[in-house]
């Protein structure tokens, strides 16, 4: 099978995977106890019976439930409806992209970080086991992957916002703050480090990890002592032979654990007040409105779809093995 049909056959059963989050979503939803008409009675402090009627006539509660699954899934699918939000009085799609590009810069930071920062402490701490660094690294993954993710958050939120005042308390930016483009670029990085490095705290331990023993492994097969008897320097070996054959399990875990970083994001999110996703999920379920929930968790699910699509895309690309047994 061609890479080409390969990646196909992935949209493919991508496409059918959303489609069964949307009906899956949707019946969880409907199954638990109340709807929008009780939400907005309690809201406006009561209604009578013919209130609460046309209010469910008017989201179309009054129709059977298949219909109602049907005409949402159809406006997902061929329009893009999400629905409207009652309680924030727009469209659901609106107020997602409003609020969509705060949540992929802080997950794709973090992530972006943690690979980064998690293979390089793994190569290095795998070319010198017995070194200081390897035990930090050992340190750090026992540590990052321990402390959850809200409890790191509140630590640095303490230590660095309140006791040792050098970044913001909460928020995306300072709306004081006056200037041009860089000016309000490094606005945002200053209230977007203390989140990156929670969120990227644990995935970080995970990476520099995984990496320390793919490393290992592979520096112990016959082809790279086969490169060192040639005479290859070591810069060489690890660059050229060692890394690319170890990063299959780190790509692979990166992918796998996307889910867990947009639904970490959620946490950190209300911890620092980042005003994404995760803080208009948490709002939208306080208020109980139900299509703005449907329309995160869609979106939600959208992107760590396309999160395991690029995987997979990405470890052909590197590991010519994985492409030969498509």
């Amino acid at each position: 099978m061609t890479i080409f049909l390969a990646i196909l056959q992935r949209f493919f059963y991508a496409g059918v995977l959303l489609v069964a989050v949307l009906v899956l979503n949707f019946s969880m939803l409907h199954l638990a106890p109340g709807d929008i008409a009780d939400t907005i009675a309690q809201a406006s402090g009561g209604a009578d019976a013919d209130v609460m009627e046309q209010i469910r006539k008017d989201y179309g509660l009054d129709q059977p439930f298949l219909v109602q699954l049907g005409k949402y899934i159809g406006g997902v699918l061929f329009s893009f409806d999400l629905g409207y939000s009652f309680f924030y009085n727009q469209p659901v799609t609106t107020l997602i992209f409003e609020k969509l590009p705060a949540t992929l810069l802080l997950v794709f930071t973090a992530q972006i970080l943690a690979l980064v920062v998690g293979v390089l402490l793994g190569v290095y701490s795998a070319r010198n086991p017995k070194g200081i660094v390897s035990y930090l690294v050992t340190f750090i993954a026992l540590f990052g992957y321990a402390a959850p993710v809200f409890w790191t958050g509140i630590l640095l939120l303490i230590a660095f916002s309140l006791k040792i005042p050098l970044f913001p308390v909460a928020g995306m930016y300072d709306v004081t703050v006056e200037g041009g483009f860089f000016v309000q670029v490094l606005n945002v990085g200053r209230h977007l480090i203390l989140p990156v490095l929670t969120l990227a705290s644990i995935f970080l331990a995970l990476y520099s990890r995984l990496c320390r023993a793919s490393m290992m492994e592979v520096l112990g097969s016959d082809y790279v002592r086969t490169a060192k008897a040639k005479g290859l320097s070591e810069r060489e070996v690890v660059l050229k032979h060692a890394l690319k054959n170890s990063m299959s399990p780190v790509v692979t875990l990166a992918g796998l654990q996307f889910s867990a970083v947009v639904s970490g994001a959620v946490l950190v999110e209300t911890v620092y007040s980042w005003p994404g996703l995760g803080t208009l999920a948490l709002q939208s379920i306080i208020a109980r409105d139900t299509p703005t929930i449907l329309g995160i968790l869609f979106f939600s699910a959208l992107v760590v779809i396309v999160g395991n699509l690029l995987t997979d895309i990405v470890l052909r690309m590197i590991d010519p093995r994985v492409a030969s047994k498509a």
